[in-house]
């Protein structure tokens, strides 16, 4: 069991790291929560750790629904808004299997979305789960 949880929070993480390119994206939802907010916030992540970390991430940062399967081919996703946030089961549960398959999400957002995302997702999910 210890093994386990060593590969999957300090190696696999560690792996996805070490490819030779990879992409990170902005997470597209429903709800108006205006998803394409600050623009250049992960090209200036990119450009920083690809210069001071020694990654090699690709220079654009591509756009991957909540709802999609394309959603596990990043390691890394980010979310952003000033609105209202929708998701639908199936998009909730795609977003639960992503953060129990031990990939990094960040979502930056205005402190009064967070009580919305709750609620969406609790409505949905059993957020004690995650």
């Amino acid at each position: 069991m210890i093994f386990l949880r060593i590969f999957f929070f300090i190696l696999l993480p560690l792996a996805c790291m070490s490819q030779s390119t990879y992409s990170i994206a902005t997470l597209k939802y429903n709800g108006g929560g205006d998803w394409y907010a600050n623009p250049t916030a992960l090209p200036n992540l990119i450009e920083f750790s690809n210069k001071n970390l020694g990654t090699n991430i690709n220079e654009s940062p591509d756009i991957v629904e909540v709802g999609s399967s394309d959603i596990f081919n990043y390691p890394f996703i980010h979310m952003t808004g000033h609105g209202n946030i929708f998701f639908s089961n199936e998009e909730a549960n795609n977003l639960r299997k992503y953060l129990l398959s031990s990939h990094i999400f960040e979502a930056f957002l205005i402190p009064s979305l967070l009580k919305n995302i709750k609620d969406s997702l609790k409505k949905k999910i059993a957020l004690s789960k995650l």
